[in-house]
Order: structure tokens, then C-alpha cells, then sequence
């Protein structure tokens, strides 16, 4: 399976023009926003778990990097609630659960394979830092890649000069690029060389960002 697939093009989905997909685990939908196999993928992924719902144990051979958007993700280290970033690295286990439901917007198979780095961070406690008027909350960063969530003011004109490739995802508030309007949970990919300008909108937008990792697709 292909979706999304050729990493050279800009690439907008909109969250309430994309169909929930069923899983093969009973209770879990997937809006796919791409994606290069079938269900050991190189992927990047809305999952909405069910409440009580669950997946098989399973390995991640290729790293897993998810963000909780709403309700409680679970597995054998924790619960992680809305806001949650974690990085489980490759060959790491676990057999993830929602007991009350989670939306979840997750990436597989995209991870350095030497990286051994476990990460997790409650952004929502993480106080922004100030990085050329821009609030910024930083995630991850190594030779690979950056990850980042952004807070931009209303009507904040935000110059991207992509290297690497970029990926933004609208966690609150929305904006738009190149005359197009991103809300809530839609996502834009921007190829390598991009130069554009995001416009915020009225209510600004708080954006999760990643960079510099599309760079040899």
C-alpha cells in the first residue's frame, strides 16, 4: 500500500475530509495520512482508540514517535494523557491500550535505526521558550531531525525555509499556506526546499512540527 508516498511533493490533509480506516484490532480506526506498506509500515497515522480498546504485544523494529491528542494512551510503562510526546526507539516492546479512548497521531518505521533514545514529555507542562518571537516547546533534536511544537500569535506571518523536509500538524487554532486554511489536526508536507510563509489565523494556532528528516525521500 501507497499513500502519500512520493516525499518531493507538498501534501495537505484535511481531518474532516479524510475516512476513518477500521484496524485489524477491533476498536481502532486510522485516518492514514501516508504511508509505504501494509501493516508493518513506514507510516504517519491519526489512530483513534476505542474506549477499552487494545493492540497485540509487538516490537517496534523501525522506532515509534507518538503524540496523544485526546483521552489517555496506555502500555506497560504508564498512562499518557492528551499532550503526551513519547519516542519508544527501535526493537522496543510494549502492548499499547486505551481503556477510556485516545486519538493518537503516531509515526512508525521513520526512526535512525542506531537511535536508542526513549523520550516523553507532557508538553502541555512544558513552558515555551522564546525563539525570534516565536513560543517554542522542543521536543527532540539530533542529526536526523527536530521536533518541536510552535506557538504562533494571531495573524503571525511565519517564514518556513524548509531544509530537510517538514511536516505540521494543527494541535489548536489553525493557519494557512499558500492560500489553503489548515484547522485543527490537519496536516501539510512540505518538501525539501520548500520557502513559504504561514499565515496564523485569529485564534493563532499551536503546531507540532518535525524537520530535516525528509531530506534523502
Amino acid at each position: 500500500m501507497k499513500v502519500n508516498a512520493d516525499f518531493s511533493e507538498r501534501v495537505a490533509v484535511k481531518f474532516n475530509e479524510n475516512e476513518w480506516i477500521p484496524s485489524p484490532m477491533a476498536g481502532v480506526n486510522r485516518k492514514m495520512l501516508d504511508r509505504i506498506g501494509d501493516e508493518v509500515a513506514r507510516a504517519t497515522t491519526i489512530v483513534r482508540f476505542d474506549p477499552g480498546s487494545e493492540f497485540s504485544p509487538h516490537t517496534h523494529d523501525g522506532g515509534e514517535e507518538y503524540l496523544v491528542l485526546d483521552g489517555v494512551f496506555q502500555d506497560e510503562e504508564g498512562d499518557f494523557g492528551t499532550g503526551s510526546y513519547v519516542r519508544n526507539p527501535p526493537t522496543s516492546k510494549h502492548t499499547p491500550a486505551a481503556m477510556a479512548g485516545a486519538t493518537i497521531l503516531v509515526k512508525l518505521h521513520q526512526f535512525d535505526p542506531d537511535d536508542r533514545t526513549a523520550v516523553t514529555i507532557d508538553t502541555k507542562t512544558e513552558m515555551p521558550v522564546d525563539h525570534e518571537g516565536v513560543g517554542v516547546v522542543p521536543l527532540f533534536v539530533d542529526a536526523h531531525e527536530d521536533v518541536r511544537i510552535e506557538i504562533w500569535a494571531a495573524g503571525a506571518e511565519i517564514n518556513l525555509d524548509v531544509i530537510g523536509g517538514a511536516e505540521v500538524f494543527v494541535l489548536e487554532g489553525g493557519f494557512s499556506q499558500e492560500d489553503e486554511a489548515f484547522e485543527k489536526w490537519d496536516w501539510l508536507r512540505l518538501p525539501n526546499g520548500t520557502q513559504t510563509t504561514c499565515i496564523a489565523g485569529v485564534d493563532g494556532a499551536r503546531v507540532w512540527i518535525k524537520t530535516g528528516h525528509l531530506g534523502a525521500m
